[in-house]
């Protein structure tokens, strides 16, 4: 072969007729020299041609498995299941295993109610996980018309996200809920499908939440989708500290101190107990999310509609039963959901 030929086949483009043809011209030369059978000749002509102008294929991309269900009831489950658990006189009520998301007793679960200011639990999540927690926030005109449980917040007050925040989770406090909500989204309905959007992320889908505070309003959720709820937010570390307080001074920007004692009463009883959340409405009756290690597990309750007031009762002798688990649980079990569903 020339040297012009040989150039010209190192610049010509992979898959050009020029490379293809002087490929056939060096092959034939090489298979005549070598008396070797013209078939042989074609078939190489013919494999080598086909690697020149195929395109090749992309390597196959696997998509990120998706996490595994939480609070799904056990196959065969009856309404109220098993039939050893103690009775409690919630209409719907909800135990899991914290750790793995196993339901270890429901009662009317999937039955579609409001839950009070136990969806703070969501606001809660999406602030927490939102960051920046000592930005400020300055108190505008909606918040101020928050009912009823308030800290009378002002217009033009400022404070930082993290101490609105403890006032929620600890007492529970409307105006600051709603601050929190406009901080974030603009608005509160903009902040509620926030809420909507998070609540289907995390497989609550029987659940429309129209408001950051759980106030009276065409919202509902369930006791197996609060339970989810729940399991995100029992793994975000700022909510876990925030919700074990007792209680918390919150400093107004007058200088007054208001001193701010926690809902979940269950917390003074014992340090088995670690948080959550309380709510109440006429609509929605007593309702309470609460955690807690007992019997060497993590587990969480949800009871949503009690009418007695002896609900931190039905939550301390539902969660004490709770079985030991059968096998240890590895300590970073599921710890990683939030960040693969958010």
């Amino acid at each position: 072969m020339s040297r012009q030929s040989t150039r010209h086949f190192r610049e010509a483009p992979l898959g050009t007729p020029l490379k293809i043809a002087l490929l056939r011209r060096v092959f034939s030369i090489s298979v005549s020299r070598m008396r070797f059978p013209r078939l042989l000749s074609a078939l190489i002509f013919s494999v080598l041609a086909a690697a020149c102008s195929t395109t090749p294929t992309p390597p196959t991309r696997t998509s990120a498995a998706a996490p595994p269900p939480i609070a799904e009831p056990p196959a065969s489950a009856t309404e109220v299941w098993p039939a050893n658990a103690p009775q409690i006189l919630a209409e719907s009520a909800i135990l899991i295993d914290a750790r793995s998301g196993k339901v270890l007793f429901q009662k009317n679960a999937d039955a579609r109610r409001p839950v009070a200011s136990t969806q703070k639990l969501l606001t809660g999540l999406i602030v927490a996980r939102a960051g920046n927690l000592d930005e400020i926030v300055t108190i505008a005109e909606p918040e101020t018309r928050a009912e009823p449980t308030k800290l009378n917040l002002k217009v033009g007050e400022r404070y930082p996200r993290r101490q609105l925040l403890e006032a929620v989770m600890v007492k529970s406090m409307n105006d600051a809920c709603a601050a929190l909500a406009r901080d974030h989204s603009g608005s509160e309905s903009a902040f509620a499908e926030k809420m909507n959007t998070t609540a289907a992320a995390i497989g609550a889908n029987s659940s429309h939440f129209a408001n950051s505070n759980g106030l009276p309003a065409q919202q509902y959720s369930t006791a197996r989708d609060m339970a989810r709820v729940a399991f995100y937010a029992y793994r975000n570390p700022v909510l876990r500290e925030l919700m074990l307080h007792r209680e918390c001074r919150f400093r107004h920007n007058s200088g007054r101190v208001s001193v701010l004692e926690a809902t979940n009463f269950l917390l003074g009883r014992s340090p088995a107990f670690n948080g959550m959340k309380t709510g109440y409405t006429n609509a929605a009756g007593r309702c309470l999310i609460s955690s807690g290690r007992l019997n060497g597990r993590d587990v969480i309750l949800v009871q949503l509609g009690s009418k007695t007031i002896h609900i931190f009762n039905d939550a301390d002798r539902a969660m004490a039963w709770a079985p030991a688990p059968s096998f240890f649980f590895a300590s970073g079990e599921n710890s990683m959901l939030g960040d693969m569903v958010f």
